[in-house]
């Protein structure tokens, strides 16, 4: 079965922390780049951050750079991101995704959680 489930989510004040974690199946995590998108409220969903699969080659939104940072734990089928300094417009549904290559491309990655709600109040 595939599954990713993300968890970690939460609200938070500006300027504070919030760590989320994304639990992948095998089928899901094994091989696979992984990614984190949001998405805000009447807004498209956008990329975060990407981390291939040895954590080799990870990349970042602008928006996020100095302030988030994406790992994962291939031992345990987990990927994380650390989110640092946040900002109201943070304020998003976080979701993890995994597919063969690590971009930016929301439609490069095949299997999508169901996302997790991180409020930033000002």
């Amino acid at each position: 079965q595939v599954q990713l489930v993300e968890s970690g989510g939460g609200l938070v004040q500006a300027g504070g922390s919030l760590r989320l974690s994304c639990a992948a199946s095998e089928r899901a995590f094994s091989g696979y780049a992984m990614a984190w998108f949001r998405q805000a409220p009447g807004k498209e969903r956008e990329f975060v951050a990407a981390v291939s699969w040895l954590s080799i080659v990870t990349y970042s939104a602008d928006s996020v750079e100095g302030r988030f940072t994406i790992s994962r734990d291939n031992a345990k089928n987990t990927m994380y991101l650390q989110m640092n300094s946040l900002k109201p417009e943070d304020t998003a549904v976080y979701y993890c995704a995994s597919g063969r290559r690590a971009t930016r491309d929301l439609g490069s990655y095949t299997f999508w959680g169901q996302g997790t709600q991180v409020t930033v109040s000002a």
